[in-house]
C-alpha cells in the first residue's frame, strides 16, 4: 500500500455554542490540515507513471478549502442571531456559515468527505487545532 500526504493550514475564529467553558467565546486557532490518500499500486504511464497522484493535485485541492475559511469568523448555522450575522455583515467581517458544530472532529470529517468527493482516494485527514492536539477521521 502506498501513502502520500499532503498539509495546508488556515488562520480563522470560531465558538462553540452551548459549550461550557472558555471556547464559547470566540477564539482563534492556526488550523493544520494534513491528508493523506492511498493506493495500492503507483500509476503505469504518463506523466504520473510512478505515482499515486500527482501531489500538485491535492495540494491545489487542498489549499482551496483552506484558503476560504482563513481570516474569517467560522460559525455553526444558527449560532448567531440574524441580527448579529447582519452587524458583522455591515462592518465587512468574512464569515464562514458551516452546517455543523465547528470543531476539529467536525473539520477532520469534513475535509475528507469533500476531498473524496473532488476524487481523491482518501485514507485520512488529521486537522489540528493546537501543535498539540489534534482529530483524526478515516473511514
Amino acid at each position: 500500500m502506498y501513502y502520500i500526504r499532503s498539509e495546508n493550514s488556515f488562520d480563522s475564529a470560531h465558538f462553540l455554542k452551548g459549550y461550557e467553558g472558555k471556547c464559547s467565546n470566540i477564539h482563534g486557532h492556526r488550523w493544520r490540515v494534513v491528508a493523506e490518500l492511498f493506493d495500492e499500486k503507483l500509476k503505469e504511464d504518463g506523466q504520473t507513471r510512478g505515482m499515486v497522484i500527482d501531489f500538485s493535485d491535492i495540494k491545489e485541492a487542498l489549499k482551496g478549502m483552506c484558503d476560504e475559511l482563513d481570516h474569517c469568523l467560522i460559525y455553526e448555522k444558527a449560532s448567531l442571531k440574524p441580527k448579529t450575522i447582519e452587524a458583522l455583515n455591515e462592518e465587512n467581517f468574512r464569515l464562514f456559515e458551516l452546517p455543523f458544530r465547528p470543531t476539529a472532529e467536525n473539520f477532520a470529517a469534513y475535509f475528507f468527505r469533500e476531498l473524496k468527493a473532488k476524487g481523491f482516494n482518501m485514507h485520512r485527514v488529521e486537522v489540528y487545532e493546537t501543535p498539540g492536539n489534534v482529530a483524526v477521521y478515516e473511514e
